[in-house]
């Protein structure tokens, strides 16, 4: 149910995760975000090593019902002493087979903590995807949001570029002073200054995005996306009941399970089993031949298990808080992202109603007026700042709710809902 209204509330924001549908070939090189989520899947050793303990837990279930070997014993009596037992020929010689016969549901117990580690393994898997899926579009967020960033520096540094003619123009006119030649070319170059700090940014988030999809270095080019697209978000108490699809916490089931048969298990020990024997007896003195028939069973006086019992039955009581515990956590980074997703949107809706329209309207009519003579370089580079400060800032929070979906969706055990709409 929340599933489908997420997809619902928040369709809006699949651009920012799938685009580039119709890439020209000139762009083979663009990532998209599916492409980049397939690529991590297909290459975490994460993941992979998560796939191991699948087959590990496999193996250790196969095992769990195996029957005991049986046992193939000879002995030899009366033989190789003195008098009438010098050498063999009064010798006694018996072979015989054995096998251990399993009481009270032993075996059964066995399978069934076999079978539930194997679900653990399954469910724990299914959580490490999630967090590569999760992880990787954040880091695919974070190379987009660079790359937005940088563009709107492009544009400033372009536009105070633009300033140059008319500024000399003024100067050789006497209407501004030579200085102002300068004072430009220093907003400039602190501009440059800040889009060499983001190319830094990026640089890194390129990194930390290609290692995820596994390669050492970025081995491609721009990535493709928008982040100005958003939707309204579920209720939080909705994200909070939801949760509890996560596999980090379906997979404490699975351990209650196991613990379970854990416990069962150290409390049947002490019940013995049974050894039954067969043999055929051969004498040497008479030759004569005789069947030889023993049972055998353990007396549990000394050691009953019951330090084992006590262990498992610690381990089991323990599962209930140790989920609570998870829970908890979950909980907490789910809040997280959830006040930085509403934080972004109430931000998002002051920059757009009033600071960006306010900013560009005053820049336009600052330069218009500055080619006029009303305004000096410093207010028209001031009203500049404030237009791309604004920008900036809208590309923060936009990257900010963007990541908090993210987080969201792989919390609740739903990856990427808006990335499979945006493709239907």
């Amino acid at each position: 149910m929340f599933r489908r209204g997420m997809a619902a509330r928040l369709a809006c924001a699949a651009a920012c995760l799938i685009t580039g549908m119709a890439l020209a070939p000139s762009q083979a090189q663009t990532l998209t975000m599916r492409s980049a989520l397939s690529r991590a899947l297909a290459a975490s050793p994460r993941l992979t090593a998560a796939e191991r303990d699948v087959g590990i837990a496999t193996g250790q279930r196969i095992q769990a019902g195996a029957l005991l070997n049986p046992e193939l014993s000879y002995e030899q009596d009366d033989s190789f002493g003195s008098g009438k037992y010098r050498g063999t020929r009064s010798a006694e010689t018996t072979l015989q087979i054995s096998q251990a016969f399993e009481l009270f549901g032993k075996r059964d117990a066995r399978i069934a903590a076999g079978a539930a580690g194997v679900e653990v393994a399954s469910i724990q898997r299914k959580a490490v995807r999630l967090e590569v899926l999760s992880e990787t579009a954040i880091a695919f967020l974070s190379v987009l949001g660079a790359q937005h960033r940088i563009q709107i520096l492009d544009e400033q540094i372009a536009a105070i570029d633009r300033l140059t003619p008319l500024l000399r123009r003024r100067v050789e006119a006497g209407a501004s002073s030579p200085a102002e030649t300068g004072r430009a070319e220093v907003a400039s170059a602190l501009v440059k200054a800040d889009r060499e700090r983001f190319k830094a940014t990026l640089a890194s988030a390129r990194r930390e995005l290609a290692v995820l999809m596994g390669d050492p270095a970025a081995k491609f080019g721009e990535v493709s996306g928008r982040l100005d697209t958003m939707g309204k978000p579920p209720t939080f108490q909705s994200v909070v009941a939801a949760i509890d699809a996560n596999p980090q916490l379906v997979r404490w089931t699975a351990v209650f399970a196991l613990r379970n048969a854990e416990l069962l298990l150290a409390r049947l020990k002490p019940y013995p089993d049974v050894r039954i024997a067969a043999g055929w007896r051969h004498f040497n003195e008479t030759n004569d031949d005789a069947v030889r028939l023993s049972l055998s069973v353990p007396i549990p006086v000394f050691d009953q298990n019951q330090g084992n019992i006590l262990s498992a039955q610690e381990s089991l009581a323990k599962t209930k808080v140790e989920r609570e515990a998870n829970r908890n956590t979950l909980i907490v980074i789910a809040g997280r992202a959830y006040d930085s997703l509403q934080g972004s949107l109430r931000e998002l809706a002051v920059l757009r109603e009033i600071a960006i329209p306010k900013a560009v309207e005053a820049s336009e009519a600052i330069s218009q007026g500055y080619g006029q003579g009303r305004f000096t370089l410093l207010e028209v580079l001031d009203a500049q700042a404030s237009v791309t400060q604004a920008r900036l800032r809208e590309q923060e929070a936009l990257q900010n709710f963007h990541a908090g979906v993210a987080t969201i969706e792989g919390l609740v055990g739903n990856p990427f809902t808006l990335a499979r709409e945006s493709v239907r």
